[in-house]
């Protein structure tokens, strides 16, 4: 669709691009964020509001909200989506120009996949993944991606059920994992994840919604999310996480500790499990 007054791109009313915001100003938040193609905002505050406004041509539709949790936002962005592709994203990346391009001509040259990961440059101290190959993403190298690297078929990851979990992310019970649980619940519908080295974006350096340093906390809540995406394996992952990253971990408490409170996390992550089976994953119940 042509775009008046602006570079004709490669039918960018294919894709749409999902933010999910805090307290902010959606009406200078299109042009924060370098965008070439509508988008729907989710933006948690302290109203209950919908607005609308152009930016370039692209329509930016905005639904304000007094809820909390990362997981919600994405969850009410995807149903409103209704664009061939979309986009998840957060509201401190700022896109390359050419971006919407990009990621339309990498589906069209991958007709087999359902979603695709790109390359979004993380900001410093923050980094855990760049893809230096295209090529199939499966069950074990999954886990390290962000929501905002994740690019899907809106019509193929709507009919598969999969959501994202209410009980991790910004806002939620336990901290960050919400992305790998929305990964791996993919992966078991059967969609077909592939990764691109394309870098379409940067993350520009802010203060976290979840990290407060390595808290007794942050290790817990590890425990927890292991339990959810790994099982019975949960420990020996645990444990290769906490030996990988050794260094950082122990400028402020003992590994002993930061060990306990990685398996306290991990049973009590067995009993909310066994006491609310629904909790377990992302899918079409809204969790």
């Amino acid at each position: 669709m042509e775009k008046q007054g602006e570079q004709q791109y490669v039918d960018n009313s294919r894709l749409q691009i999902l933010v999910a915001a805090l307290n902010q100003n959606t009406t200078t938040l299109a042009d924060r964020m370098g965008l070439e193609c509508d988008a729907i905002v989710i933006n948690q505050c302290n109203e209950t509001a919908e607005s609308m406004y152009h930016y370039k041509g692209y329509q930016i539709r905005c639904y304000h909200r007094e809820s909390r949790g990362v997981g919600l936002s994405r969850n009410e962005a995807l149903e409103h989506a209704d664009a061939e592709l979309l986009l998840f994203s957060d509201e401190d990346i700022v896109y390359h120009p050419g971006y919407a391009e990009e990621v339309i001509r990498c589906f069209d040259r991958n007709p087999q996949a359902d979603l695709l990961l790109f390359n979004v440059r993380q900001s410093a101290g923050r980094e855990t993944y760049r893809n230096t190959d295209n090529g199939r993403v499966r069950w074990y190298n999954y886990g390290r991606y962000p929501a905002y690297a994740i690019a899907a078929r809106t019509a193929k990851l709507k009919a598969s059920g999969v959501r994202f979990s209410l009980l991790f992310g910004g806002g939620a019970k336990y901290a960050n994992g919400e992305d790998s649980l929305f990964l791996r619940d993919c992966l078991r519908k059967g969609l077909r994840l592939y990764r691109s080295v394309e870098e379409i974006g940067e993350e520009k350096e802010r203060e976290s919604t979840w990290f407060e340093g390595y808290t007794e906390k942050f290790f817990h809540d590890r425990g927890v999310l292991y339990h959810y995406l790994y099982g019975k394996m949960a420990l020996p992952f645990g444990l290769r996480w906490l030996k990988k990253n050794r260094a950082a971990f122990c400028k402020e408490r003992p590994y002993a500790e930061c060990k306990r409170l990685l398996k306290e996390g991990i049973r009590d992550g067995r009993v909310s499990d066994s006491d609310n089976p629904d909790d377990r994953s992302g899918e079409a119940d809204g969790r």
